[in-house]
C-alpha cells in the first residue's frame, strides 16, 4: 500500500478535511490499542497513519494561514 499523496489531501473540503483528522487521529489510537495489547498484525500502518496525519495538518496550516493573512493587491 502506498503513502498517501498530498494533493489527495487539498481536494478536501474544510469540513471533509476535519473530519479526515479526527478519523486518523482514531486510527492511531486503535494502533496503539493493538500494539500494547499485542494484537498488531501490520506494524506499517503506523507509518501510514502518521504521514496522513500530517499531511492533514499540514493541509490546514496552510488553509489558516492563507485565510489569516490580508489579500495582496496585484500590479
Amino acid at each position: 500500500m502506498p503513502l498517501p499523496k498530498i494533493a489527495e489531501a487539498r481536494e478536501l473540503s474544510d469540513e471533509k478535511l476535519a473530519e479526515e483528522i479526527i478519523n486518523v487521529k482514531r486510527q492511531l489510537f486503535q494502533l496503539r490499542l493493538q500494539k500494547a495489547t499485542r494484537q498488531l498484525e501490520k506494524p506499517h500502518q503506523f507509518r501510514h497513519a502518521r504521514h496522513r496525519l500530517a499531511q492533514l495538518l499540514t493541509v490546514e496550516g496552510e488553509r489558516k494561514r492563507a485565510a489569516s493573512q490580508p489579500p495582496q493587491e496585484e500590479k
